[in-house]
């Protein structure tokens, strides 16, 4: 049987530019992940400091390739240059930030009860810290090709925990995950890392091997809520289960008060339809359902928001699955009683895979027992609302990453916060939603279908994702890792039950 050519397409144009590779076939598929195992034995046996160098050495790698890295991913994405510039600086900078969360060493959550009597009787000498997993499975996502996909933050996350990867590469940019791929193993080569620590597959046979191997013991997926349920169906068909992580599909509701609309609806407008429209709306925090208060204001700010989106030129879509989603997601909100088409941009007629921008508008009671979801593209549902149904509205929708209030200094927005909080892992106040800032205070879950887990690939939480609990007991001091060691005062420990903190240099550099 000849192998699957894996070919890169031009969106703009819809027409194929090279032949990339061949996918990986079942073989090549068992020696990808034979190498990650044995760099798993490997890197168990490395200290954090080697894995912060690790994850240094990748960012700068990274950014040193940065050209020819932009200039492919602008080619084989059709994503403006400047947004892939920013994400390649994202990219790097997560991955610098998680050397320094390896650095730091909380994470590890090391603990120590010393051997004593207690209440219960003589307790033995008991260690626990968490540790790193085992090789990891990332399936690239379309719509971050640098971010969220070859050396994005699932793939960092992992490997700051000390656990080799095994990328999927997505086929909508092989092209630049060959290229990447390289640049990241070369990277790992020169700080000494083992072969394996990072590894990439093409194909769907492929990832549906890797998620069954044997070796795998975790999964990264961002992407569809139909590609995270067929992979969540092939992991539990596994001998032995192992945890998927995926984000999936998200709303990411946006209400304004009238007091809102009434002082600033033309700017909201304006920043909404920035957030409609940027990256083709193809975001993963893309606000998909806007509630909006019924009245001359709220008339106003959607009159607004439809002549900015008339105004749109065409949004080039990253490959034709995604185009023909977003033409079938239309459709099927236009099926729902009463929703209406407010305005549509630019006719897309023969330009490869673009679409045009489309605000709809609809009564917000009529949510309540709708099918509304995430409709992966450049449009976006109003919902018009009276005040006296507002809470019932919120409390019918489904999970999100985000949640957003637009109010005015004074209002009592406690009940909109009450009704939010379950259905969203993010709330912002007075913005909008997409740009998602990597940092220790960043989380991005939330309650299905948006993901399936409390820790995400994005902020230093993600870690969490590829640890797992052991405890020592009695143990001889040779086999506990350094940071169970008595003497270990580099990184914060509950000893006896009382957190003990390492002194900090102050500006002087004294202890």
């Amino acid at each position: 049987m000849t192998a699957e050519t894996i070919v890169s397409i031009n969106p703009t144009t819809g027409a194929e530019v090279e032949e990339v590779t061949t996918a990986t076939s079942r073989e090549e598929l068992e020696e990808v992940c034979r190498f990650a195992a044995a760099a798993f034995a490997q890197l168990a046996e490395r200290d954090r400091a080697f894995r912060g160098k690790l994850l240094r050495a990748m960012a700068d790698a990274l950014e040193a390739r940065s050209a020819d890295i932009v200039s492919l991913g602008v080619r084989e994405t059709g994503l403006p240059r400047a947004r892939l510039e920013g994400e390649l600086t994202r990219t790097a900078y997560q991955a610098r930030l998680f050397a320094d969360v390896v650095d730091e060493g909380g994470y590890v959550e090391a603990t120590i009860d010393h051997a004593s009597d207690t209440p219960m009787g003589p307790r033995p000498d008991l260690r626990r810290m968490l540790v790193a997993t085992g090789p990891v499975a990332v399936f690239g996502a379309s719509n971050f090709p640098l971010a969220f996909s070859v050396p994005g933050g699932d793939t960092m996350s992992a490997l700051a925990a000390g656990c080799p990867v095994v990328v999927k590469a997505h086929n909508s940019h092989p092209a630049l995950s060959v290229l990447v791929h390289g640049i990241l193993r070369a990277a790992a080569d020169s700080a000494g890392a083992p072969v394996g620590t990072i590894g990439i597959v093409h194909g769907r046979e492929a990832g549906t091997l890797l998620v069954q191997h044997p070796v795998i013991s975790a999964v990264g997926f961002t992407g569809s809520l139909e590609g995270g349920r067929a992979l969540m169906r092939l992991i539990e068909q596994r001998p032995t289960p192992i945890p998927f992580y995926g984000e999936l599909a998200s709303l990411n509701p946006v209400l304004v008060t009238q007091a809102a609309a009434a002082a600033r609806g033309t700017a909201f407008a304006e920043g909404l339809v920035q957030s409609l429209t940027g990256s083709g709306g193809q975001l993963c925090t893309k606000p998909g359902l806007v509630l909006v208060p019924h009245g001359p204001a709220g008339d106003a700010l959607v009159d607004a928001a439809g002549a900015l989106v008339a105004a749109q030129p065409a949004a080039t879509l990253l490959n034709e699955r995604i185009r023909d989603g977003y033409e079938e997601a239309s459709e099927g909100l236009r099926r729902i009683p009463g929703l209406r088409v407010v305005a549509e941009g630019e006719n897309p007629v023969g330009q490869g895979f673009a679409v045009a921008a489309r605000l709809l508008s609809m009564e917000a009671r009529d949510l309540v027992g709708a099918q509304i979801g995430e409709c992966f593209g450049p449009a976006t549902v109003v919902a018009r609302y009276a005040e006296a149904e507002l809470v019932d509205v919120l409390d019918s929708l489904p999970g999100s990453l985000t949640a957003t209030i637009h109010s005015e200094a004074g209002e009592d927005i406690h009940a909109l916060v009450r009704a939010l909080l379950p259905k969203a892992g993010r709330l912002l106040f007075d913005g909008f939603p997409t740009g998602v800032a990597v940092s220790w205070a960043q989380h991005h879950g939330g309650p299905w279908p948006a993901t399936n887990t409390q820790h995400t690939s994005v902020g230093t939480t993600a870690i969490r994702r590829f640890l797992r609990p052991v405890t020592w007991q009695s143990a001889p001091v040779d086999v506990l890792p350094g940071e169970l060691h008595d003497d270990c005062t580099s990184i914060a420990r509950r000893v006896d039950g009382q957190l003990i903190v390492p002194a900090v240099p102050d500006r002087e550099g004294t202890r």
